[in-house]
């Protein structure tokens, strides 16, 4: 029973609360003002009469499956919906056809679409062609590498977004006012039950759920609420786009020399499971590609780091991986090295066919000595200031300049040593 004496709208037997309150209208949709809203895509969409296949992309809970449902009320269509997890060949023929059959228009609501394989999803091309159906697609992961180049060309995708404090204040007010009780909880639990959400408007009214079923008890602070609730693990796949995005997060955070962000985007790989001797290699990967000479030492702080790691295990092993972390952001930066490989790789693959020219060939026989192996080869200790400036490329190839050091770190010193031989070369030239 709620306060009023009526049956409480969470009693045992009733729909899901997140069931209870899915809106009447697109335009009650929270947190998709971008699509839903009075200039949203959606919207603007709808009023023109135009409503063409679409791919819905977004994290779980923030409301596809809704927006689905209200865009085929609000244009007039017959709403149908299958999940991919389920459905196959034969269930898409069937309901191809009974959409040919059926005078109205069929809107197709497809969840987890991209859990279709390539020649499942080649069968949605032909009665979108047709018009037997518009489809509507939702998905948690990139429709670029997840569906078909096809079915893209003939769907507009629009990004579902996760849902922010706001939005999800907002839900967390329609189910007291639904409810027609708060929550019992504090201020700051309020704020803890929240952040817990990550986004996700399902999760949130789902522990909210939890929370009215307790009936009448003392409100609960953070401590209490999180020994009641259990804690969320963060959404994270480590094979799927979330895996990949938190890593070019890191990435361009230790490229951009911000040390607070990449420990925060670390943390949050570390957090979430990831294998740390994945982000280990691509920590020393970041060490070549992003710092090169201007620091040579980050690369030995990152093989350290995984030393270092193997022999304490984890937890006490991260604390080096973070100390590496640190390194490569405040590090100087240079990406000199990875410019000169590419550049490099590029002319070898192109000129692959040119000897060496034979004052630099060892002559270990008489014969190849007799045919001028290693004649006149300067052995360059015996140089003034051990450099010759002899010509080692291939005969009939001019010298190139592949490496090309910034003026950052020790490559400012190596770019001074480098002008100075070069200036010696040309004189002898």
């Amino acid at each position: 029973m709620d306060l009023f004496g009526s049956p409480s709208p969470v009693a045992t037997g009733a729909p899901p609360l997140a069931e209870q309150l899915r809106p009447a209208t697109l335009d009650a949709v929270v947190g998709q003002a971008h699509l839903t809203g009075e200039d949203g895509a959606i919207t603007r969409m709808v009023a023109g009469g135009s409503l063409s296949s679409l791919i819905l992309w977004g994290p779980p809970g923030t409301g596809k499956t809704t927006i689905a449902r209200l865009l085929a009320d609000a244009v007039g269509m017959r709403f149908v919906a299958i999940s991919a997890v389920f459905a196959g060949v034969a269930d898409l023929k069937k309901l191809f056809a009974d959409a040919r059959m059926n005078s109205q228009r069929t809107l197709l609501f497809v969840d987890e679409i991209h859990r279709f394989n390539r020649a499942q999803q080649d069968g949605f091309l032909g009665p979108m062609e047709d018009g037997t159906i518009t489809l509507v697609g939702a998905t948690t992961e990139n429709p670029s590498f997840e569906l078909n180049a096809a079915i893209l060309s003939r769907a507009r995708v629009l990004i579902v977004r996760r849902l922010d404090e706001a939005a999800l204040a907002d839900l967390l007010a329609r189910a007291e006012a639904h409810v027609a009780r708060a929550l019992p909880v504090t201020a700051e639990a309020r704020a803890a039950l929240i952040a817990s959400a990550d986004g996700d408007g399902r999760f949130l009214l789902g522990q909210a759920e939890s929370l009215f079923a307790l009936g009448d008890v003392p409100a609960m602070a953070p401590a209490e609420l999180a020994a009641f609730l259990h804690r969320r693990m963060p959404v994270y796949d480590k094979d799927r786009e979330g895996h990949y995005g938190l890593i070019s997060a890191l990435h361009k955070s230790l490229r951009g020399s911000d040390p607070d962000a990449a420990l925060y985007w670390l943390s949050r790989m570390l957090v979430a499971g990831e294998e740390p001797l994945y982000v280990l290699r691509r920590l020393v990967r970041f060490a070549s590609e992003d710092i090169g000479l201007a620091d040579s030492n980050a690369l030995r702080v990152c093989l350290d780091a995984k030393d270092a790691f193997d022999f304490l295990g984890s937890p006490e092993g991260e604390l080096a991986i973070v100390h590496a972390c640190l390194y490569l952001a405040t590090a100087p930066k240079s990406n000199a090295a990875y410019v000169a490989q590419k550049a490099a790789m590029k002319l070898a693959a192109s000129t692959g066919s040119l000897t060496p020219p034979a004052h630099i060939l060892n002559a270990p026989t008489k014969l190849m000595k007799e045919l001028g192996y290693g004649k006149g080869y300067a052995y360059d200790h015996d140089a003034p200031d051990g450099f010759s400036g002899q010509d080692y490329w291939p005969e009939g190839m001019a010298g190139q300049t592949l490496y090309t050091p910034s003026s950052r770190g020790a490559e400012a010193r190596i770019a001074e040593r480098l002008a100075e031989w070069s200036r010696r070369r040309a004189a002898l030239r």
